[in-house]
């Protein structure tokens, strides 16, 4: 359909598996899960419904009619009560048991927190995966020392590897807290129409000890071992807060992650992949353009900008319950899930792929190390017998002049020849070139890599699972 709108989040960026748990398919076989594990329930508890009713109930579990909801709703104006009717049509004989002591919030709530439990899980592999193939990168590069920077300002040097531990490091805080929400996940449960569970207590004869079973008894049919102890009418919007924060979370992570690779590829140092037949740009032939690392910025702050939603949702929601969250949420909390998605997937692709340019990355470091081994220099003339406080004038004057004829007249740092020409050093320019060894001035960073590898990102590995990265469609 050319002529209506599409959203690129499902024409273009997020995978297939993520766009089918936000699917009508999703939605409408897991409320008619829930009516069943309801009657199921409330036979077990002693109220009159068949095994009859319930066997039809099952049969067309999974048999949408949505024709006869659609136009139902024309009617009515409710969504859930279509549904029902639908079920109905084809269940004459449980007709009358379905939904029964429910309010529309029971099938629409308890659903809306499985497909985000669920989509959370695919989320957390998705995020392994990244964790994953970043690991196996960081291993491959932990001894090529790199210049580090600080304020994009030449700073100490650090290895490849290293730098790529802190972009495994912000995702592992992403994983820690997704696994600790995971950990709490809860169902609404069956709690009436303002979370007094009234019509239970009336179906049940004032029974509480079997009102309460109904709600334990559901989450179980459900694969869930509890239930929100209080709820009004709805769930308390601050779950839908919690979780797009975590997904913000992540995609304040892929961003930095993202940056850092789009600055490295303008410094020629790191490429994302780029195919044999891609495009750069319309009119420039010659670019290669960091278009996936560009895309993971684009969609996490759409991702970043959507956490305002279920926060300005939950602030604004008045007593057991008001609608004004109800439209936000079919927008806000699949797309956040939707592009998150995208963005991992985008990650893992890009993270498979890196290519890194070791000449590039030397030459580099190498025009700034001289300046970086001033110290090492100094001691060892302090060493030969020179003073201290002369020399260090001396490498002040020389480093500025020569950092003046990089600056202003585009010439090659020439301080090594400086100092070795200084006869008050007493140091010969090969013996200062050994002294400019990378390896020697990266500190820890290899061995950091390796324990931060073993020790830290290993065991997860082993014990999670991930999913494949699904293919790049632009």
């Amino acid at each position: 359909m050319n002529n209506t709108y599409q959203s690129p989040l499902t024409s273009r960026y997020a995978s297939k598996e993520m766009q089918e748990l936000f699917s009508p398919d999703k939605k409408f076989t897991t409320w008619r899960k829930l009516w069943i594990a309801l009657a199921e329930t409330e036979k077990e508890l002693g109220l009159d419904i068949s095994q009859e009713q319930i066997d039809e109930l099952k049969k067309f579990q999974n048999d949408i009619n949505y024709d006869v909801a659609k136009q139902r709703e024309k009617e009515v104006r409710h969504d859930v009560m279509s549904h029902v009717y639908a079920y109905g049509v084809q269940c004459p004989k449980a007709a009358g048991i379905i939904h029964l002591g429910a309010t529309s919030c029971f099938v629409g709530d308890n659903t809306d927190l499985i497909v985000m439990y669920e989509a959370l899980e695919m989320i957390k592999k998705r995020l392994i995966k990244v964790i994953q193939v970043l690991a196996k990168f960081a291993d491959e590069y932990k001894e090529l020392p790199t210049l580090g920077f600080t304020h994009f300002q030449p700073a100490q040097p650090t290895t490849v590897g290293k730098r790529a531990t802190l972009w495994i490091e912000d995702f592992l805080l992403d994983l820690e807290t997704l696994e600790d929400f995971l950990q709490r996940k809860r169902l609404r449960g069956a709690k009436g129409t303002t979370g007094t569970q009234a019509s239970f207590m009336e179906l049940f004869d004032g029974n509480f000890e079997k009102v309460k079973q109904v709600d334990k008894m559901i989450a179980n049919k459900m694969g869930y071992d509890d239930v929100f102890p209080v709820t009004g009418q709805t769930y308390s919007r601050k779950i839908d807060s919690q979780v797009i924060n975590i997904l913000s979370g992540i995609a304040q992570s892929a961003t930095k992650f993202s940056n850092d690779i789009r600055l490295l590829q303008h410094l020629k140092e790191v490429e994302e992949p780029f195919e044999k037949n891609q495009i750069g740009s319309s009119a420039m032939a010659y670019k290669r353009n960091p278009m996936r690392s560009e895309r993971i910025a684009s969609l996490s702050r759409y991702v970043i900008s959507d956490m305002l939603n279920p926060a300005m949702t939950v602030a604004g929601q008045w007593f057991e319950r008001t609608l004004d969250d109800s439209a936000n949420k079919r927008i806000s909390v699949p797309e956040a899930f939707l592009a998150t998605d995208a963005v991992l997937n985008l990650c893992a692709n890009v993270s498979d792929g890196l290519v890194v340019y070791p000449k590039v990355i030397e030459q580099r470091l190498m025009k700034e190390l001289p300046f970086m081994a001033t110290e090492n220099i100094m001691m060892d003339a302090v060493k030969r017998g020179g003073n201290r406080q002369e020399l260090h004038e001396k490498i002040r004057v020389h480093s500025l002049e020569a950092a003046r004829m990089v600056k202003s007249e585009g010439m090659e740092n020439d301080l090594v020849d400086r100092i070795a020409g200084d006869s008050d050093f007493g140091i010969t320019k090969e013996e200062i070139l050994e002294v400019l060894k990378p390896e020697l001035y990266v500190g820890a960073a290899p061995l950091q890599v390796e324990e931060f590898l073993n020790n830290v990102v290993g065991p997860i590995l082993y014990k999670e699972e991930t999913i494949e990265t699904a293919e790049i469609t632009v």
